[in-house]
């Protein structure tokens, strides 16, 4: 069904405002950097695009009178907010070393390892996953272990075990949905995953 300015009822469908959260507090804590460390313009334009668009993320699918409409907060039930105790307090224990950045870096790694099972979780609770929302889910896995291989082969020293071990988390976390995404391109079917 159409809404108004043209827009569909359902676009929301499947996407978990919660894990957006929790992507925008990882964001801000891995970013405190650029209000003392100046690497290069690049950077700071990059981290600050990341932390505005998921901060427009979160506002619209919170507050914008028509997408909120379509945000189905009965669905996305995780408590995600219990996710970031124990992730502050592993950072606080092991860290690289203990100053407030470091300590939010490595909170903001640990977050990260997580911060989509709450995406998963609504996922796995719907029955109907559009492709759309399939292909986003499969592209954030994918991707971001694409970019752990490419810093891994391209940057010096890289080998440092908080983000091998948190991405390792994620990677895991991730394995049953590409089971499932891999199956279901392969069989040409639509994405369900099991309850």
């Amino acid at each position: 069904m159409l809404l108004e300015y043209g827009r569909y009822e359902h676009s929301l469908d499947g996407i978990s405002l919660k894990t957006q959260e929790l992507y925008a507090i990882v964001f801000v804590t891995r970013y405190l950097d650029i209000f003392t460390d100046y690497i290069s313009l690049y950077n700071t334009v990059m981290k600050l695009i990341f932390l505005g668009s998921s901060f427009s993320i979160v506002w619209y699918m919170r507050h914008h009178k028509i997408v909120c409409r379509s945000y189905d907060k009965d669905q996305d039930t995780f408590r995600h907010y219990i996710l970031a105790v124990p992730c502050l307090l592993l950072a606080l224990l092991i860290n690289e070393k203990f100053t407030f950045k470091e300590v939010m870096w490595s909170f903001s790694l640990y977050l990260e390892a997580v911060a989509i099972l709450p995406q998963l979780v609504l996922l796995h609770g719907t029955r109907n996953i559009d492709n759309l929302t399939g292909q986003y889910v499969f592209l954030l896995g994918a991707l971001y272990i694409v970019n752990w291989n490419y810093r891994y082969f391209t940057e010096p020293h890289y080998i440092h075990w908080i983000p091998w071990i948190a991405g390792l988390v994620q990677t895991l976390l991730y394995a049953d949905f590409f089971y499932h995404y891999f199956q279901s391109v392969k069989n040409n079917q639509k994405l369900h995953l099991p309850t």
